[in-house]
């Protein structure tokens, strides 16, 4: 007999049709529900991620911002490219820069010297006692032979260079710089790169080729030969590798084939190839 005065305490959905009723209810409990991760179920709802017709895409996360204020404390924290608008603006974190152990020995921080909207860089190795003591690079015995150098061919060294080093900081007793060094300083060289744009670079002594160029080639057997290096920025720079001065100050000779008549040879190349840049510009 119909029960009309009492509800059913389970009511179905039933759709009528051709082939006769479905009961969807019982498809909805039958149906296995497959279980999330939180992590799942968080990004099934992140819709910053959401792009053209809903399709979700694989972004990277953005890098975090580096606060400037901190660059100088550690050789941990990058330096982003355009981090300096102009040498100026790196006196100040080069002169209290703990980036690496020279930081604890020098007297001053030297960034560079000459005109950084020259045509030519050139970069050394790193200051020595005058340098440290005054601030500037190539003051002393080597720099004032490598402004002859410069000028035998009619460079300015005030007006068509800008010189700086590899390191900012003078290495105890003159020593070369060691790797972790080198590594620490070099972001504070490429900004230096990037704000004078040269177009050509000259890479005074090893440790100059090998924090620009790499690899293990002696200086002997690249120098006075054109390099093109792609900087972090992707342009193309012409690089020569010279004898620093101050290994032409243990080699007197003059003669055909000497460190001092190499460095005539490849000066004079390098004027060519500023001539040629003058010529087209």
């Amino acid at each position: 007999m119909a029960n009309h005065g009492k509800k059913s305490e389970n009511p179905r959905i039933t759709l009528g049709n051709s082939l006769g009723k479905i009961d969807y209810t019982a498809l909805i409990l039958i149906i296995p529900q497959p279980r999330m991760s939180q992590p799942d179920q968080i990004s099934l709802f992140n819709f910053a991620d959401m792009e053209g017709n809903g399709v979700l895409s694989a972004k990277p996360a953005a890098s975090p911002t580096i606060d400037p204020r901190l660059i100088p404390t550690s050789a941990a924290i990058p330096i982003p490219v355009g981090t300096y608008q102009n040498m100026t603006d790196l006196q100040e974190p080069c002169g209290r820069c703990q980036r690496c152990e020279l930081g604890k020995t020098r007297t001053n921080a030297v960034i560079g010297r000459g005109n950084p909207n020259a045509t030519i860089m050139l970069i050394g190795e790193g200051p020595g006692q005058n340098e440290d003591e005054q601030g500037l690079p190539f003051v002393g015995k080597s720099g004032q032979l490598l402004d002859k150098v410069l000028a035998s061919v009619n460079f300015d060294p005030a007006q068509d260079v800008y010189i700086c080093n590899a390191v900012k900081c003078r290495p105890p007793g003159n020593r070369k710089p060691l790797p972790a060094e080198m590594d620490a300083c070099r972001p504070y060289l490429l900004e230096q790169i990037r704000i004078m744009n040269p177009s050509i670079i000259l890479l005074v002594g090893a440790t100059a080729v090998q924090i620009i160029l790499g690899g293990k080639e002696g200086i002997s057997k690249i120098r006075g030969q054109w390099r093109s290096w792609k900087d972090p920025m992707g342009k193309q720079r012409q690089c020569m590798a010279i004898f620093h001065p101050s290994y032409l100050l243990r080699n007197q000779s003059r003669e055909k084939g000497s460190p001092k008549w190499l460095t005539w040879q490849d000066i004079q190349i390098v004027r060519a190839k500023y001539d040629e840049l003058s010529h087209f510009s």
